[in-house]
């Protein structure tokens, strides 16, 4: 495969001003340069590149005084422009994606492409994202340059047997979508699926980058659960691909996304591992039961209170002494949303008002509430514990799902009572129990059971013992090296 695309330097500058129109885009820069006495097109997006190197690359190439007869204008080329990143280009999209993407396109005088590497994205440096904390541990994160994400990656596992396999998705965007995995670990099956999901994307752009792609990976629908495991750390990502899942990074996003997972795999958190084993099972423990929780109390709780004849006398107290003006269903109701009002507001409100906010809304608004009658002590503290118990799940679109699922049965509960209440849980176990994202079931190694993988779930393990792969990951060595 030849790289003249071009039957000369000339026709390549008039399709370039064409196709980008220089005119109208002030960062597209194209010019003619020397190569010693090559004459050369450059064409390239100012934004995008490492200015600094590129200057001091071409500085170096100045024309020589003697004049030079080129016999093979490729040869010529590779001699003097020895720049390690420089690459043939295979065809006219190709180069063009390539420019566009941040890298440095050459047409020589007979047209002969190339495209350099000096890609500069803009960007934050890598830091600790803000939702995934530790006490110990380090302290980089995920950016928006897909170039700076694999290189976290691959500072931690430097190995020969880790891939980037690059893919560019949708029309107009051309994304660079990168799924990351050891070679002689993951399923192919799991990873033909999801190329051939990325080959089916018929769209302009993902504008929502990786939230976007996985809607369209996972035909996601209405579906409130997440089928990916989101996070922005690197050690995380690392220790994922080592068990033979698949990573998937997307340019603009500093969220990576973790494939197949199962809802055990979103309720693990990094501290766990920098804990001793004993403490990191505790944590584990404290933050299942407030998954359990954050689903039950309230709807159980308001069982209780509206049929006090399942209450024995030692727990006659749980109740309310004092009922409001509105029904307790509207009242928790009420509480529960306005916490999520709460919670958006937070949001968008800038970082040393949000506290202050938070403070106003939680203590006075619910104080005064509480004083004119409208709610109840009791609706105030049991819904408070829940917002807590909320808060506990360190996934965030597993916490909205579980808000979701516990709305929904406390509306059972308060349309069909008792019935209402273990049909409605019963069925939104069945819901769960029915997922089955890339074939993975969603509640493994619960449903179907597993004793001794779901011990592995609900205890932190030393990393001395030689704990085996995940089975749904399917690796193909299971064994631990």
């Amino acid at each position: 495969m030849t790289n003249q695309l071009f039957t000369s330097m000339k026709i390549a500058e008039g399709f370039f001003n064409s196709q980008f129109e220089p005119d109208k885009n002030f960062d597209l820069c194209i010019k003619e340069i020397m190569i010693k006495n090559l004459p050369t097109l450059t064409v390239y997006v100012s934004g995008l590149v490492n200015g600094d190197s590129l200057t001091d690359i071409l500085s170096e190439l100045q024309r020589d005084n003697e004049e030079e007869e080129i016999l093979d204008e490729q040869d010529y080329f590779h001699a003097h422009f020895n720049y390690y990143g420089v690459d043939l280009a295979k065809s006219i999209d190709d180069f063009m994606l390539g420019v566009l993407s941040g890298r440095v396109g050459f047409v020589t005088k007979s047209g002969y492409c190339y495209l350099a590497e000096f890609r500069n994205y803009p960007g934050r440096n890598p830091e600790e994202p803000d939702n995934e904390k530790v006490i110990r541990g380090s302290r980089d994160g995920f950016a928006e340059n897909i170039i700076l994400n694999t290189a976290l990656v691959r500072r931690r596992i430097r190995s020969e047997k880790l891939r980037f396999q690059m893919h560019h998705v949708t029309t107009y965007s051309q994304t660079d979508v990168v799924l990351s995995y050891m070679s002689d670990l993951v399923n192919d099956k799991h990873l033909n699926w999801l190329v051939e999901r990325l080959q089916q994307i018929r769209h302009d752009g993902l504008t929502m980058s990786d939230k976007s792609l996985e809607e369209w990976l996972f035909k996601q629908k209405y579906h409130p659960l997440p089928f990916v495991r989101y996070t922005e750390r690197p050690d995380i990502v690392a220790a994922h691909i080592l068990e033979g899942h698949i990573a998937i990074m997307v340019d603009t996003s500093p969220s990576v996304m973790l494939v197949p997972v199962t809802m055990f795999h979103l309720l693990q958190h990094a501290e766990e591992y920098r804990q001793a084993p004993l403490v990191g099972t505790m944590m584990r423990f404290l933050r299942f039961g407030a998954v359990i929780l954050s689903f039950l109390l309230l709807p159980f709780w308001y069982l209780l209170v509206t049929h006090p004849e399942l209450l024995p006398d030692k727990l006659a107290f749980i109740g309310i002494n004092e009922k409001g003006e509105i029904p307790i269903f509207l009242q928790i109701l009420i509480a529960d949303i306005g916490i999520e009002y709460l919670r958006i507001a937070a949001i968008h409100t800038p970082t040393p008002l949000s506290t202050a906010m938070g403070l106003i809304a939680g203590i006075i608004i619910g104080q005064i509430a509480i004083d004119v009658g409208l709610f109840s002590s009791e609706i105030v503290l049991y819904t408070a514990i829940t917002a807590i118990f909320t808060f506990a799940i360190p996934n965030y679109e597993l916490s909205i799902s579980v808000k979701v699922f516990r709305l929904m049965l406390l509306s059972a509960t308060a349309l069909f009572g008792i019935n209402g209440f273990f049909i409605g849980g019963f069925l939104i176990f069945t819901y769960l129990c029915s997922l089955k994202p890339m074939n993975v079931p969603y509640l493994w190694p619960l449903v179907p059971f597993f004793p001794k993988a779901f011990a592995r779930v609900i205890i932190r393990t030393p990393m001395s013992e030689d704990a085996p792969r995940p089975f749904i990951v399917n690796a193909k060595k299971r064994k631990r090296v």
